[in-house]
């Protein structure tokens, strides 16, 4: 499939699709990025780039490595080769937390939320990296982007639904105000108006200037709002270009799409 995919597309690198996207400064710059489950290699040598504003969408089939490639760039799944560059710096080696402070902040998959936990303490632990000053603040805009949340602030976060679950993972990592938000399948497990409303979201944050890089099983989904596209196919990217133009092509359609 690789081969096919290719042409007519750019190269497997894809680092010119964030160029051609026209938007800022390269936020993310992976090269060469490899990681192995002990003498599994789940990521073969994968470039990707994400330029300052853009929603970058990557897309494939279960055990593609996209989760893998989210884990490798917050610091959580080791890597054995290649960089990882964030703002011009190399955080390959750098810890967790250390990204967090640095500006990554992830929505993990299944959302993961601190049942036990109001849902405004979920909130304030989004904030940890921020000076105290600032949280409540930030929260009033998040319950301004998320509505529900502000009605279900005193709830333990394990009695919201799955949809609300996912609001508020996506606003406790916001807390964080990061410079680069990772999106880990936001609409898994919800129904279709609930992604139809998740995706809005997620479309206007881009809109508010934010850098987003989105896994998404939901290829069709994901391309429509998507500058830049990745389809990543056993551990490495197989095709990339602008989001629209991925959706038109014969092969992603056959593959991803259903057409």
């Amino acid at each position: 499939m690789r081969d096919g995919m290719n042409e007519g597309m750019s190269n497997d690198k894809g680092k010119d699709a964030g160029e051609c996207a026209g938007k800022g400064a390269v936020v993310l710059d992976i090269a060469g990025l490899t990681s192995h489950y002990g003498r599994i290699q789940a990521l073969h040598g994968v470039d990707i780039e994400v330029r300052q504003g853009q929603l970058v969408a990557l897309v494939g089939a279960n055990g593609a490595g996209k989760t893998t490639l989210l884990r490798a760039i917050s610091g959580v799944q080791a890597i054995s080769g290649g960089s990882i560059g964030f703002n011009g710096q190399d955080v390959g080696r750098a810890s967790a937390d250390q990204r967090v402070r640095a500006g990554i902040c992830q929505v993990p998959e299944g959302r993961q939320v601190f049942g036990p936990m109001s849902v405004e303490d979920n909130l304030r632990l989004g904030a940890f990296t921020r000076p105290r000053g600032e949280t409540e603040g930030d929260m009033e805009r998040m319950f301004q982007l998320f509505p529900i949340l502000r009605e279900k602030r005193a709830l333990l976060a394990g009695t919201l639904s799955g949809g609300q679950q996912q609001m508020l993972a996506m606003a406790r990592a916001l807390m964080g105000r990061p410079s680069l938000l990772l999106l880990d399948e936001p609409s898994m497990g919800l129904a279709p108006l609930l992604i139809a409303e998740i995706f809005r979201i997620v479309a206007s944050l881009r809109e508010q200037g934010i850098t987003i890089l989105l896994v998404e099983q939901n290829a069709h989904a994901a391309l429509s709002i998507a500058d830049v596209g990745y389809v990543l196919e056993s551990g490495a990217v197989t095709l990339s270009g602008p989001g629209p133009e991925l959706l038109r092509n014969e092969q992603v359609q056959s593959a991803y799409l259903g057409m």
